[in-house]
């Protein structure tokens, strides 16, 4: 019996749904559906019901499952100690990331991989942190590195803080609130706001704060941000990370009283990582504790 049939049916099982474990397991949904069909074929009982609903197991398929994880687990477990022992890791990564941490964090950790572990493949998806998370839950992506949403996790998420960075606006040199040590929310009603799109942590701390701000543009990235203001757009509303990708020119001016925006690596509850996730998942930390050991207002994740 091949391992990866029973890959795709407990993928099935745990998603509720054919469309979702194929999204997982990174195949095509009608690959997943022939799969199961055969491991029933091959174990000569039906494992799953299919409704309108989705997919359930049948008692068959429940008083299987332990015995097809165990079956999955020691494959996993012999691929890792075949990896652990030549120090070559393979498989493939799916990371999210808000456009902030894909140029921030995401960027330098896959040029690590390339370096470090060549044989590892990764894929990255930029989106907003809800987009994100949304399909960490499904299985669509491995974890994601994301601003921490204003709401609390969804059931079966779990966010793992990593650090936290000031918020402020950017400014071209010669604006009149330029020379200021700090800026007060008010300030921002009074002029022209480029921030990030609706759907974002940014967003969402703008309008609980200042009623009807005046959006001249919602931005897919934080370097949009900047390059709209450094062209006098308006105000840019942004968490200061200093990306390597700032625009000359601008200042930056804190915003008084306004809350840190919070950075967390976003995984599944359920369920291990696999050893190539690991890997990643530690460059990632790594490079949030080098980001929180510099002198622009970042600081790694206290407490929790």
């Amino acid at each position: 019996m091949r391992v990866e049939r029973a890959r795709y049916f407990l993928a099935a099982v745990e998603t509720g749904s054919l469309r979702l474990a194929a999204a997982r397991c990174g195949v095509s949904q009608p690959a997943v559906g022939q799969q199961i069909a055969l491991l029933e074929e091959e174990l000569d009982v039906v494992l799953l019901t299919r409704s309108r609903r989705g997919v359930q197991p049948t008692p068959a398929g429940q008083a299987l499952l332990e015995p097809l994880r165990r079956l999955v687990a020691a494959e996993d477990d012999v691929r890792g100690a075949a990896m652990d022992s030549s120090g070559t890791y393979r498989g493939r990564v799916r990371i999210g990331a808000v456009s902030v941490t894909a140029e921030t964090i995401i960027a330098p950790v896959v040029g690590r991989l390339r370096e470090e572990h060549p044989g590892l493949r990764f894929t990255v998806r930029e989106g907003a942190s809800s987009d994100i998370e949304a399909a960490v839950l499904t299985g669509e992506l491995d974890f994601g590195v994301i601003t921490t949403p204003l709401v609390p996790a969804a059931a079966g998420l779990r966010r793992v803080p990593l650090l936290s960075a000031p918020v402020g606006v950017y400014l071209q040199a010669g604006h009149p609130l330029a020379g200021r040590d700090h800026v007060d929310w008010p300030d921002l009603g009074a002029w022209p706001i480029v921030t990030m799109r609706p759907g974002t942590v940014m967003w969402e701390l703008l309008h609980r704060q200042v009623p009807n701000p005046d959006i001249a543009v919602a931005a897919m990235s934080a370097r949009t941000v900047k390059v709209m203001v450094g062209h006098g757009s308006g105000l840019g509303f942004l968490a200061r990370f200093d990306s390597p990708a700032d625009v000359p020119g601008l200042v930056w001016v804190p915003l008084r009283d306004a809350p840190p925006v919070h950075v967390c690596l976003a995984r599944r509850q359920d369920g291990l990582p696999s050893r190539s996730a690991l890997i990643v998942r530690r460059l990632v930390q790594a490079k949030a504790d080098e980001l929180a050991g510099g002198d622009h207002g970042v600081r790694a994740h206290q407490g929790g």
